[in-house]
């Protein structure tokens, strides 16, 4: 059988999606927590500490569940995760004032996030055929960048229907989220746990999967891509707010149908050039979309930097993550998924105090411009380290 005759929408494939498309939703509506927050009594600094204490959560959970997937399998984190993520979600009804109950639903749902994103991006790897696997991964990423736009919108919705940013109306958003995660959770049941490879050697644990020398340039990579989208996802909303522009969503919106679009109807490209003649030109293109937005000053130009941004988004990540699960040994690929999966949640809190201090000190533009820079240099220097390898 052809690789271009080999199936990704199968039964399997299509169920994992939906289960992530609905979590993902979940998740984004608590976009809308800081509102909620501050409707509580909740200052800027706690806000801060708070969300912190859920990415670090995540940051700290996901190695550890690597090891449990390259043990037990996907399914039991899949289950697991999905079901902690439905009691997360209605725990949010219960609180009513800042304090340590609502930290520790805080830190519990970021472990809710790392057991589910983590196990269920490792579950689509190894059901899609290995000649389509970034295409595939590229294809299942959309189920999370979906809701990146959609769960915004929908918070808005719903808390416009309750009558207004008020603490009683997010009552309904958080039962929302409950519905949602109910959803996800059951379209999870009937996943089967994948067939693994037979005669490969056995884990070796998270320290070894880390210190693969063929994996390094790409942890850099990952590190370098996720520490750079932290610009324009942390501080775009109060850059249009200060300079009186297009409102954010035009830019985000852009950013993600691009990413989406890219993928539906081009996601065959990096198997057919080879996964780095197109990686390093997404790179790039990142790169130029954040360089964009220091002269970016109409609706057109903040969405031209979108969608630029956004393709080069649209590729960078399953590319990355295709080399990444096609390197890995096949008994260590949850350790491996891990620990990329966590570059995120550690570029945040790399990239939030790196450009927080930018804009203090330069201002916003100077801060686009110095990501957009960082970003080169990092691309190249991944060049650099990873030549010569697939």
């Amino acid at each position: 059988m052809t690789a271009a005759r080999e199936r990704l929408l199968t039964r399997p494939f299509l169920l994992a999606s939906t289960s992530h498309f609905l979590h993902a939703l979940a998740f984004n509506l608590y976009l809308h927590l800081s509102g909620f927050l501050m409707t509580i009594g909740a200052t800027e600094t706690a806000i801060g500490l708070i969300f912190g204490a859920t990415g670090a959560a995540a940051i700290l959970t996901r190695p550890p569940m690597g090891r449990v997937m390259d043990l037990r399998g996907r399914r039991v984190l899949i289950r697991a995760g999905g079901l902690l993520h439905v009691v997360v979600c209605a725990l949010y009804l219960t609180v009513h004032v800042v304090g340590l109950w609502l930290t520790l639903v805080r830190v519990a749902h970021g472990v809710a996030e790392a057991m589910l994103f983590t196990s269920l991006f490792a579950f689509a790897s190894d059901i899609v055929p290995a000649s389509r696997r970034i295409e595939g991964i590229a294809l299942f990423g959309i189920s999370g960048m979906l809701p990146v736009s959609l769960g915004s919108v929908l918070g808005d919705l719903l808390l416009r229907h309750a009558g207004g940013a008020s603490a009683s109306s997010y009552r309904l958003l958080f039962a929302a989220s409950v519905v949602l995660a109910t959803g996800a959770l059951v379209a999870s049941l009937p996943l089967a746990e994948p067939p693994r490879e037979v005669g490969g050697a056995p884990p070796r644990g998270m320290l070894a999967a880390f210190s693969q020398r063929d994996l390094g340039p790409l942890w850099f990579g990952g590190a370098i891509f996720a520490t750079c989208i932290t610009a324009p996802f942390t501080f775009f909303a109060t850059f249009v707010m200060t300079e009186h522009l297009a409102p954010a969503g035009l830019f985000f919106s852009c950013y993600s149908l691009a990413a989406i679009s890219l993928r539906l109807f081009f996601g065959r490209l990096p198997e057919r050039f080879g996964p780095k003649a197109v990686l390093l030109p997404a790179m790039g293109a990142v790169a130029v979309g954040l360089f964009a937005l220091v002269f970016a000053r109409t609706p057109l130009t903040i969405g031209l930097a979108g969608v630029i941004a956004g393709m080069g988004h649209g590729f960078t990540f399953p590319i990355l993550l295709g080399m990444l699960v096609t390197r890995a040994r096949p008994a260590e690929r949850g350790a491996a998924l891990a620990i990329f999966t966590a570059l995120f949640d550690v570029g945040a809190l790399l990239g939030n105090p790196l450009f927080g201090v930018v804009v203090r000190g330069l201002g916003y533009r100077a801060m686009f411009a110095v990501s957009a820079a960082l970003m080169v240099t990092g691309t190249a220097a991944f060049a650099i380290s990873d030549r010569g390898r697939n």
